[in-house]
């Protein structure tokens, strides 16, 4: 679709549904309610991440194919029905096992949403406003993250029933359907073969993309598990109220946004590899930093930087590997969303480390992976094809 001049009866219902995509992130708030109502150990409500983001590796590329034979609107959509489910079967029928069913649909519902929405985007914007309107859906995604947390305060103060937030996000998915299925957008037809589980799994034989696919697994495992463990390390450590230790994702989001936007703004002034080497070690010092907080406001603060210093990780890393291997994008794009199984994968290890030695030995696992990160910021292959 070759788009001359924006519509935004196109573009806002579009851009939407990165909104509805933040609603993976409400994951962190459901393993600390959930952990207390049901009991739980830190290695079982660590499961909770991980029914939702082991798709990521299951279903992208297949998505991507069901996607080239049913059009990205449809897709898309799909995804956000999904995501409803998801939504709403643990509001209606609560239970620990209808918690992992249903985040399991959450999972499902935004591996689909995130396959699928950025090529929409694309599709309904001038060509050369794409960038700038990717951008501001990161913009959009992270504020949806961003706000959950209060919503979920919120409905626990006024009406006594956090899980009301299911119910509020579900509606909200609903009517992102409804919104986008009125729109006909004339999408872009790909005319080359598309990505297939073979072709991407044979880009494994080189060592830069493994290296680089694998730089995504450990910063979405980051993410993770700062969202999945950051509040119960300040109630751990610090003896944090339960609302302001769930305020600490809501900072670290909002450290993401700001991160995304100055990020945007930088990057025209640095080399991508520079600035990915830069804020690299800024993530990482955040996290050893945290280990060593004395008071729960400063763990807030540090939050918030670590926010900031991962924030621009995922494109980055995205854009310079498909800079090198510009004739191999599609199947980078299928390894590097299937990378994104690092969420599920980081978590349950620490929860087991935090049930097994304590809180602290947790967070070394993020240490670990944000010495990778740093690692993999300095590699650049010397052939390029």
């Amino acid at each position: 679709m070759n788009v001359k001049s924006l519509k935004l009866s196109y573009a806002i219902p579009v851009l939407m549904s990165f909104f509805v995509m933040s609603f993976c992130d409400l994951v962190g708030i459901g393993v600390d309610r959930i952990k207390l109502e049901f009991n739980l150990s830190n290695t079982l409500s660590q499961l909770i991440p991980s029914v939702v983001f082991v798709w990521f590796f299951i279903l992208s590329v297949p998505v991507g194919v069901l996607q080239d034979r049913l059009g990205k609107r449809n897709v898309l959509n799909l995804g956000m029905v999904i995501t409803a489910i998801g939504l709403l079967l643990p509001f209606f029928f609560y239970s620990y096992l209808s918690v992992l069913i249903g985040f399991a649909l959450l999972g499902i519902g935004n591996t689909i949403v995130q396959v699928s929405a950025n090529p929409l985007l694309v599709d309904v914007v001038p060509s050369g406003k794409a960038s700038s309107f990717l951008s501001f859906s990161q913009f959009i995604k992270a504020l949806g993250s961003m706000v959950a947390p209060f919503v979920a305060v919120w409905f626990a103060s006024r009406f006594g029933d956090w899980k009301l937030m299911f119910l509020a996000f579900g509606v909200v998915s609903v009517i992102a359907v409804f919104w986008l299925g009125l729109v006909r957008i004339e999408e872009t037809k790909s005319t080359e073969k598309r990505a297939t589980m073979t072709s991407s799994f044979k880009l494994l034989g080189n060592g830069y993309i493994v290296l680089m696919v694998l730089g995504i697994f450990f910063v979405v495992g980051i993410d993770v598990g700062i969202n999945a463990i950051s509040g119960q390390f300040l109630i751990n450590k610090f003896n944090a109220v339960q609302e302001f230790a769930e305020k600490g994702r809501s900072v670290y989001f909002f450290g993401k946004m700001l991160g995304t936007f100055v990020g945007a703004l930088m990057l025209t002034l640095l080399p991508s590899r520079k600035f990915l080497f830069g804020t690299s070690i800024l993530g990482l010092l955040a996290i050893l930093a945290i280990t060593f907080a004395p008071t729960a406001l400063s763990a807030m603060i540090i939050i918030f930087i670590i926010g900031l210093g991962i924030a621009n990780v995922f494109p980055l890393i995205f854009s310079i590997t498909v800079e090198k291997y510009p004739l191999r994008s599609n199947e980078i794009s299928g390894l590097m969303i299937m990378a994104v199984s690092g969420g599920a994968l980081i978590p349950p290890v620490i929860g087991f480390l935090t049930d097994s030695i304590g809180i602290v030995a947790g967070m070394y696992v993020l240490i670990v992976c944000a010495v990778y990160i740093v690692f993999a910021s300095r590699l650049n292959p010397k052939v390029n094809s």
